[in-house]
């Protein structure tokens, strides 16, 4: 059997979508209930801003100007 220090390293080796992939998946695997409120608040949330993109009420701002800010006020521009 393969010790969890020799999977992190296998794993940490992976391009980093397939590393992000990887760790939803595990995080998929401790998520055992759903709470049927927290997933309808969910649905309702997503329904809520999709209706503010679709009216024009909000807009949306590209990572990259997002990134640029928070680098920004983090000192790293």
């Amino acid at each position: 059997m393969i010790s969890v220090a020799e999977l992190f390293k296998q794993a940490a080796e992976l391009p980093e979508e397939e590393r992000a992939t990887l760790a939803g998946l595990l995080i998929e695997t401790l998520e055992n209930e759903t709470d049927p409120d927290v997933e309808q608040a969910w649905a309702a949330e997503i329904e809520r801003r999709l209706a503010e993109l679709d009216s024009g009420a909000v807009r949306t701002i590209p990572w990259e100007t997002v990134r640029a800010r928070v680098l920004g006020r983090l000192g790293k521009s």
